[in-house]
């Protein structure tokens, strides 16, 4: 069971709501001299001497737009997100992919003199490509336009708005490399979870059919009875059994994807088992 919401949202996103409403608060009250920006902002040219900016840049924000616009994002996509994932990897992803934002950010300074870099933004983008990835179809409403659009479509507006200001050179002083580098690490992040399922899911396939496939009856002497050395320990399952667990859910995947989806193992098995029943006992 996934992580339970309170007020529709899930804890981690909660959590860095407030977190992201408080340090603006006391960034714009305590420290109206910029002290606090100038401590855990990521300066890409000092980013080695102060290496908590790299986490602590997210956040920080540059005003209530900005502030506004990245907290409506985390609502929106946040919690759908953390709920699939768990609260444990969500936070771990969130957390790459702002860290992802700031590395992306380094090659700004190859081109133009890059002060400091704050907001949530990489990791909110982040959210959303992983929200787009898993639900790529799901509508959402953006004012003012009257129909819904596919969520796949509005995250990827957002990222190629990005990309094409980046490419271009504007300086409107947004980060859009560190936007991107947000939405990399959510890509490699997300495409190595579905790489390791589906090596999860073979590996777990190929041990069944090594187990069930491959064993062998027990062999019967003349007089009908099983061998000592044949007899499996009471404490194993017995073979049989598995075999005919294994015989009704062969049947069941030609019934429902047909004998093409049959893999070699399980075209063998049926072969074996065919050749067996076709095979008369011996008195």
């Amino acid at each position: 069971m996934g992580p339970q919401r309170m007020y529709g949202l899930t804890p981690w996103v909660r959590r860095l709501l407030v977190a992201n409403l408080l340090v603006f608060l006391v960034q714009n009250t305590l420290f109206v001299d910029g002290t606090l920006t100038k401590a855990l902002a990521f300066a890409p040219l000092d980013a080695w001497k102060q290496p908590w900016t790299f986490i602590t840049y997210m956040f920080m924000h540059a005003g209530i737009l900005h502030l506004a616009f990245n907290m409506l994002m985390l609502f929106v996509f946040g919690s759908s997100v953390e709920e699939h994932m768990g609260g444990r990897l969500f936070i771990l992803f969130y957390l790459l992919c702002g860290l992802g934002g700031a590395v992306a950010s380094f090659p700004l300074t190859q081109a133009v003199v890059v002060p400091q870099v704050l907001g949530a933004s990489g990791a909110v983008l982040g959210v959303a490509v992983a929200f787009a990835w898993y639900w790529p179809d799901h509508p959402l409403f953006v004012f003012p336009l009257p129909d819904p659009i596919p969520a796949k479509w509005l995250v990827t507006f957002l990222v190629g708005l990005d990309l094409v200001i980046a490419l271009l050179g504007v300086t409107d002083g947004i980060a859009h490399l560190a936007h991107l580098g947000g939405v990399g690490t959510a890509l490699l992040f997300l495409k190595g979870q579905d790489w390791r399922a589906t090596r999860g899911e073979r590996s777990g396939r190929q041990r069944s059919e090594s187990s069930v496939l491959v064993s062998q009856p027990p062999r019967v002497s003349r007089s009908g009875a099983i061998p000592p050395s044949a007899r499996a320990p009471k404490s194993r399952s017995n073979p049989d059994a598995r075999a005919n667990a294994e015989i009704d859910r062969v049947l069941d995947k030609i019934i429902a994807s047909g004998v093409d989806s049959l893999t070699p193992a399980e075209r063998k098995f049926l072969t074996e088992i065919s050749r067996r029943l076709r095979t008369p006992p011996k008195a």
